[in-house]
C-alpha cells in the first residue's frame, strides 16, 4: 500500500510512518498542514490516506474537508480518519455517498496496533471501518435542530446577516476580517444543509432558518 499521512503532531506522525512501513506499507508523503495535504492527495500513485481532522492553519476540520474533496474528485478514494474528535457534520458527509474505502477511528480508542493496520488495509481494499462512538455521535447529531450546530460566533454572523448586513459590515461589527466572515458564512451554509443551487439564495435561506 502506498499511503499519504497527514498529522500535525510530529511524534505521532513519525510513529505512524514507522508503524505502517514496518507492516509492509510505503509512505509516499507525510504532511502536517492542509495545503501540503491537498497537494499530496493529488498524487495519483497513492493508494489511500491516513489523516487527522484538525490541522494547521486553523486546527478545525481541514483533514475531513480534504478527505471529502479528494473523494469528490476521485469517488471511492480510500481515507482512514484518525482523530481525537468526532466532527459530526463532516463525518456524516464523508459517509453519505455510501461508497466503501472509508474509516473513522478515535485515537484514544485504538488499543491494538494489529487491528489498526488491518483496518487501514480494509479501507484501502474498499471496506468501511467506523468506531461505534463515531456512529453514535452522528446519529445523536441527526436528532438536533440545524441551528444547534452553529458555534457562538456563527450565530453572531447569522444574526447580523439577518439584519441585512454585508460581509464587510459584519466584519466591522465583529472586529474580524472579511475572509473570516466568509469562512463563517460557508460553515453556516454547510451546517444548515444549504448546498449550492442555481435557483436558491443561500444567504436568504439561512436568514429564514434563523428567523423561524
Amino acid at each position: 500500500m502506498r499511503l499519504v499521512i497527514a498529522e500535525d503532531n510530529a511524534l505521532l506522525r513519525d510513529g505512524l510512518i514507522r508503524l505502517l512501513e514496518a507492516n509492509g506499507c510505503t509512505v509516499v508523503a507525510a504532511v502536517d498542514n492542509a495545503p501540503q495535504l491537498d497537494a499530496a492527495l493529488r498524487d495519483v500513485e497513492a493508494d489511500g490516506a491516513v489523516l487527522d481532522v484538525r490541522m494547521p492553519p486553523t486546527w478545525s476540520d481541514e483533514g475531513l474537508r480534504a478527505a471529502i474533496a479528494v473523494r469528490t474528485r476521485r469517488p471511492g478514494y480510500p481515507v482512514m480518519v484518525l482523530s481525537q474528535y468526532v466532527e459530526q457534520l463532516y463525518a456524516r458527509e464523508l459517509l453519505a455517498s455510501g461508497e466503501g474505502g472509508v474509516g473513522y477511528l478515535l485515537k484514544d480508542r485504538v488499543a491494538n496496533v494489529g487491528e489498526f493496520v488491518d483496518g487501514v488495509r480494509r479501507v484501502v481494499s474498499g471496506g468501511t471501518v467506523i468506531d461505534p462512538e463515531v456512529i453514535a455521535a452522528i446519529m445523536a447529531h441527526r436528532r438536533d435542530e440545524p441551528l444547534d450546530r452553529l458555534t457562538a460566533r456563527e450565530r453572531d454572523v447569522l444574526s447580523l446577516m439577518a439584519e441585512g448586513r454585508s460581509n464587510a459590515a459584519i466584519a466591522g461589527a465583529l472586529f474580524v476580517s472579511e475572509k473570516a466572515v466568509a469562512k463563517h458564512t460557508n460553515s453556516i451554509f454547510t451546517k444548515l444543509d444549504l448546498p449550492l443551487a442555481p435557483d436558491d439564495n443561500r444567504r436568504v435561506l439561512a436568514v429564514l432558518a434563523w428567523l423561524r
